[in-house]
């Protein structure tokens, strides 16, 4: 079912800027729409400022129009599969907090989760 973003996403890793962890995160972004937006982390000196994977894609979705997303998928050069932060479940929640989180590690082994499973209590407004 998400072949095509699992490959996606282990692609988009070549595009990470990542000179002082060397870890590398790519992420490929589906809407309901069925488009998939691209995103890689990118680091900066000062650690803070340094903005993750999946926050890159769903700003590219998001200055696009598309504020409805449906799957993500994110692979790293981690041995272990690599969960979003606490920043970018916030994040991604604002949007479709029901959306599938897709975990790679490769095409044929990776792990699928409900966002709202993995941030139950998100922070809202009303």
């Amino acid at each position: 079912m998400y072949e095509k973003l699992i490959s996606e996403s282990l692609k988009a890793k070549r595009f990470s800027h990542s000179p002082y962890s060397k870890f590398r995160v790519g992420v490929a972004l589906l809407t309901n729409k069925g488009k998939i937006y691209y995103g890689a982390n990118v680091e900066c000196s000062s650690y803070s400022l340094t903005i993750c994977a999946e926050r890159v894609a769903a700003v590219k979705a998001i200055t696009d129009r598309q504020k409805k997303f449906k799957a993500v998928a994110i692979s790293s050069d981690s041995s272990e599969f690599a969960f979003p932060c606490g920043a970018c479940r916030q994040f991604l929640s604002e949007f479709s907090d029901n959306m599938d989180v897709i975990l790679v590690k490769s095409k044929t082994k990776y792990q699928i989760y409900k966002l709202q499973n993995l941030f139950p209590h998100k922070f809202k407004l009303k």
